[in-house]
């Protein structure tokens, strides 16, 4: 069954390539498109896509409140944020609010098919280029430290350590070589750390990793 996508970007000539790029792709499917968040939100109620293609910066209703707003649907889509912005405090604050990534328009085709994959499938995407940076500004701009102490009382040594690591960006295979466990022993403390903290996927959990001071800036 082919992934259904909704893409959201003020500028037409942009949302037509990404269109006419999907189309490309034989497992993606385009059910809709909006140019601003105002269209997004009863388009994403019509159609139910698996995917919301997110730009950030729009006329009426931006990414970031279209983020939220389609995060209390019903039936919400996975948002995967695709912007022309880095380290932008938006971007952030997207990912706080739920994004499951965030993808820069210079990625290759297969790139973005692979995010979009990925976000469908319940994962996580997140530029390399721009994570360290994005998390460092998190751990610098946020002093939230205190606040977040008290949330991760609740995780074990271990699962602090693989919080620790998600926070570095490491893959759970990668997180599975450093600790010594399976990658299915992995998968289940990322799952039980975003239970516990409730956090929505592992982007927020490597911003409150930073945030919380368990993550050094290199």
């Amino acid at each position: 069954m082919a992934i259904r996508v909704m893409v959201v970007d003020d500028q037409s000539l942009i949302r037509t390539g990404l269109v006419t790029l999907l189309a490309s792709a034989p497992d993606i499917e385009v059910v809709a498109q909006a140019q601003d968040g105002a269209e997004a939100v009863p388009l994403a109620r019509e159609h139910r896509p698996d995917v919301a293609l997110m730009d950030l910066v729009m006329p009426k209703v931006d990414g970031m409140e279209a983020t939220l707003q389609l995060l209390r649907l019903p039936e919400p889509p996975r948002v995967l944020v695709l912007t022309g912005y880095t380290a932008d405090d938006l971007v952030l604050d997207a990912l706080r609010a739920g994004a499951a990534g965030f993808l820069l328009k210079d990625l290759r085709p297969e790139e973005l098919f692979a995010g979009i994959r990925t976000v469908a499938a319940g994962g996580s995407v997140l530029a390399p280029q721009v994570m360290r940076a994005l998390l460092e500004r998190a751990a610098v701009g946020r002093p939230d430290a205190p606040e977040h102490a008290e949330r991760l009382e609740s995780l074990s040594p271990g699962e602090r350590g693989v919080l620790a690591l998600v926070g570095e960006g490491r893959t759970n295979q990668q997180i599975a070589e450093a600790l010594h466990l399976s990658p299915a022993s992995v998968k289940t403390y990322v799952s039980r750390i975003l239970t516990q903290l409730d956090l929505s996927n592992r982007t927020q959990a490597a911003i409150l990793a930073h945030e919380a001071g368990l993550v050094r800036a290199a």
